[in-house]
């Protein structure tokens, strides 16, 4: 009786000291429901996450069959922009969250669906999709006040969850090592230096980005645009991140970009942490 109970102690000891293994991937799929008929759903299952990060769905939840998600393992939560088929973000779990947060509390973000945040026990994951400022000298100012009051929003989120992993579609390059071409690009939206400036605070507050930690070679992309075969030539810019913060760098195991699979103009990124989900 006394060595059973024994033996009982030891294997709880045993189970609460392993860590988990979780894998998760962000992706901006520039439109879930086109991405869907090209069979991301399908590559999803293969590659078997634990959480993925979506942008740009362009869609509401109830503009899908979410069957399709629950029978392949997922939690689905979405928050979708107020215009149809724009913007908008996702996170799909095999875990329910403990709780879910719906936005930054900032209406004019709130209301393009940027910013989804998920609570696993005292881990939390986000996914992001940052403005682009591409179209024009309004949205470019638009972009520079998110990326302002996103740096607040996130500095007062951190008191209450110290842990975060933030993933998505940043759209900025930090560095010339993130983009084909710097010189020609030095005055193109996504590679200004206020914009690659806000990036190097961001990570001075304690973030890591978590592909460059491991990786410090080029001509490694996350988007290309449709225009002249760029995609063929690998001339891209690295704009979608996980950043996590840097209490979780010894829970950090991996890191990787898949720019063979295509069902967008991005491709996906993964990380994997050590993180109880």
């Amino acid at each position: 009786m006394h060595f059973r109970l024994e033996l009982t102690i030891k294997i709880i000891i045993f189970v609460r000291e392993v860590k988990i293994m979780a894998k998760i991937i962000s992706y901006n799929v520039n439109g879930i429901r086109a991405a869907m008929g090209k069979g991301w759903l399908d590559w999803v299952k293969s590659e078997d996450p634990d959480i993925v990060c979506v942008q740009e769905t362009k869609a509401h939840k109830e503009q899908l069959d979410l069957d399709e998600f629950k029978a392949a393992g997922y939690h689905t939560y979405w928050y979708s922009a107020q215009k149809k088929g724009y913007s908008s973000v996702a996170i799909f779990s095999k875990t329910e969250p403990d709780h879910v947060e719906y936005g930054c509390g900032i209406e004019k973000y709130d209301a393009e669906g940027r910013i989804l945040r998920a609570d696993f026990g005292d881990f939390s994951v986000l996914s992001c999709y940052f403005p682009s400022g591409s179209s024009g000298d309004d949205r470019q100012a638009f972009k520079m006040e998110f990326l302002a009051d996103f740096f607040e929003y996130v500095q007062e989120l951190r008191k209450s969850r110290p842990k975060l992993l933030i993933s998505g579609d940043i759209n900025i390059c930090h560095e010339p090592i993130d983009i084909h071409n710097p010189v020609s690009n030095k005055n193109s939206s996504g590679f200004l230096p206020e914009e690659r400036q806000w990036i190097t605070d961001f990570l001075a507050l304690g973030f890591v980005d978590t592909f460059r930690h491991l990786n410090k070679e080029p001509h490694h992309y996350s988007w290309w645009t449709y225009r002249a075969g760029a995609r063929g030539k690998n001339l891209g810019w690295r704009i979608d991140y996980h950043f996590i913060t840097d209490n979780l760098l010894d829970n950090f195991e991996a890191a990787g970009i898949l720019p063979a699979v295509v069902h967008s103009d991005h491709c996906p990124i993964t990380v994997q942490l050590n993180v109880d989900l």
